[in-house]
């Protein structure tokens, strides 16, 4: 749990990725009791976060507010869900709407009312933490950093959101399961409005909180991140390369496989088949025209890199299952 973890305070967080009763009280959730019959799960952390950070306002804190939403089960407030219906009925249908990957349905169009609502929930309760920074005079003394987990689920599990025009979603190695937004508020430093292209990923969150509040980075603890600072501040950050590992089967449809990026090339390893694919985002952000046979050195030379470093950190690999149907 957190406060297993360095946290002093916790509230509703355990081992479940979702909650487990589903976004209404009674919730079913060891760390978080239940609020009135009905009640919302967002709303109901939101204000848990907000009584939270207005105890511990004169003082350095730190608050990691891990939504469920927009995660499985989808399940929004009625009236949200009514309103995007309503919009969605009064506008015309937007092309194709469903497209396939790997024998799995992938949704093309944005127009699901009831994820919809669900980030409607998200966005106002970050708009509510806002504001309590504003109300308590800290929003030009506070980073805020904003970002995801994964990319939306488009490929299964109702198919609720669209990641067009990135490839797949939850659960892939393609640029719409892995790319997400990243969006840094730091007053004196970030530019408002600005919009940073140099690659970031999740393990650079905890080095540049720490390079944020003035203190020494601790790189046996954040080994693969580094700080954004330079980047946040106009500068940039230096060339390296990015790794994905998913050596398993998902729910979401993706295969074991694996995913290395240097600059715009990007290369993606099944280990089914042991087959790879070479893409340049910069020119084909959706993934469409694989260039390994074009580019052999190249893939060659990805593929080098996305090996060497499975074997310093120790990788698991699938095994063949000979019982396999």
């Amino acid at each position: 749990y957190p406060e297993d973890h360095g946290f002093e305070h916790n509230v509703g967080g355990f081992e479940r990725g979702h909650p487990p009763k589903g976004y209404f009280s009674p919730y079913g959730n060891p760390k978080l009791t239940d609020g009135p019959e009905g009640e919302h799960l967002t709303e109901r952390l939101t204000r848990e976060a907000l009584a939270w950070m207005d105890e511990v306002r004169d003082e350095p804190f730190l608050l990691v507010f891990c939504y469920y939403t927009v995660h499985t089960p989808l399940q929004s407030k009625p009236e949200y869900a009514q309103r995007y219906r309503d919009k969605q009925e009064a506008q015309p249908a937007d092309g194709e709407a469903w497209g396939e990957e790997r024998q799995r349905k992938v949704r093309l169009v944005q127009d699901h009312a009831v994820y919809a609502g669900m980030v409607q929930s998200l966005d106002e309760s970050v708009g509510l933490v806002l504001g309590a920074l504003e109300g308590h005079g800290l929003s030009e003394r506070t980073v805020v950093m904003f970002t995801s987990d994964n990319g939306g689920l488009s490929t299964s599990e109702g198919h609720p959101t669209s990641n067009m025009p990135l490839r797949a979603g939850k659960g892939w190695v393609y640029e719409g399961g892995v790319r997400v937004p990243l969006l840094v508020r730091w007053p004196g430093v970030t530019t408002a409005g600005s919009v940073i292209d140099d690659p970031a990923w999740g393990a650079d969150l905890y080095p540049t909180a720490l390079a944020a509040a003035g203190l020494d980075l601790r790189p046996t603890q954040h080994l693969d991140g580094l700080a954004l600072t330079p980047a946040l501040r106009g500068g940039a950050l230096p060339q390296r390369a990015l790794y994905w590992h998913y050596p398993h089967y998902g729910n979401q449809g993706g295969a074991p496989s694996g995913a290395v990026r240097w600059g715009d090339w990007k290369l993606c390893e099944w280990f089914e088949d042991d087959r790879v694919e070479l893409f340049h985002l910069g020119e084909d952000e959706g993934e469409l025209r694989d260039l390994a046979s074009a580019e052999p050195e190249r893939a060659a030379q990805l593929r080098g890199l996305l090996s060497a470093w499975r074997g310093r950190t120790e990788a698991n690999m699938p095994r063949p299952n000979p019982d396999h149907e």
